[in-house]
């Protein structure tokens, strides 16, 4: 059984998935941070392979992502530093990428990577469902590989049944119209966007991103669906840290507490 589908069978709330950049804030930071996440007590670990135009995120993933390109990252590195993972790291690990350098790498090549090294699932937010149902799904499941796709406010309750019916994992509920970033609170607009979401009783485990950073807004998401996803707060806290694993490790548990 793929790792995401047994995670999600065995823990229906409150599950947290990580996000961090690949090579960043060091080039060999990679496996160390994996290391420190699990540590932590996180259930997901997402990570993200650096790309010159992110275009769905905000300032700080960003410059996690020039910084991580000057550092010398490649998806070739990446695949050489997640070599041999699985003897440490045992919860999901999904990469979140775009399609410019995966095609790039070419797809089939790079989903067969995946598999090789341990990898779970694929999110690639500028990847269109219709390009991913006529050209590469069955080559997900050929290597064993979730998609997820996004969700967001703007998006119909057609497309989110249509979206939930060619989902095998979970589904990424993008929490506002804008880009990645840790913003003050959750409002009462996003509060009724979840609600909206969960009454429509999708067949797949939700996890809301995009502006969760503290134990209340992970709280706040998780009542509203299976759990959170936290990325540019967590970036924040790796950039500033002078002693990255225990930061990392006490970082976590304060959300999770």
């Amino acid at each position: 059984m793929n790792r995401i589908h047994y995670l999600f069978n065995n823990k229906k709330d409150r599950v947290l998935s990580i996000y961090f950049t690949a090579g960043f804030p060091h080039l060999e930071d990679t496996l160390p941070v994996m290391e420190a996440i699990q540590a932590g007590g996180a259930d997901i670990i997402e990570i993200g392979v650096p790309y010159s135009d992110p275009i769905a995120d905000g300032p700080t993933i960003q410059d996690s992502n020039k910084i991580a390109l000057d550092n010398g990252m490649s998806m070739r590195k990446l695949f050489e530093q997640l070599k041999g993972f699985r003897a440490k790291i045992h919860i999901p690990v999904v990469l979140m990428g775009y399609l410019n350098p995966i095609i790039q790498f070419g797809m089939e090549d790079f989903c067969k990577k995946c598999k090789e090294v341990g990898i779970d699932g694929l999110i690639l937010p500028d990847l269109p469902m219709q390009q991913y149902l006529d050209e590469y799904k069955s080559v997900f499941e050929e290597y064993g590989l979730v998609n997820t796709f996004l969700i967001s406010p703007q998006t119909s309750e057609k497309r989110i049944r249509e979206i939930d019916e060619n989902t095998d994992g979970f589904i990424y509920m993008v929490s506002s119209h804008s880009i990645t970033g840790a913003k003050s609170g959750i409002s009462e607009e996003q509060i009724a966007y979840f609600k909206r979401v969960q009454e429509m009783n999708l067949k797949n485990p939700r996890l809301i991103g995009f502006g969760i950073s503290d134990a209340e807004t992970f709280s706040i998401a998780s009542t509203y669906s299976h759990g959170a996803i936290i990325g540019s707060a967590f970036i924040k806290k790796i950039k500033e840290s002078q002693n990255q694993s225990q930061d990392i490790q006490d970082y976590i548990q304060s959300v999770i507490r």
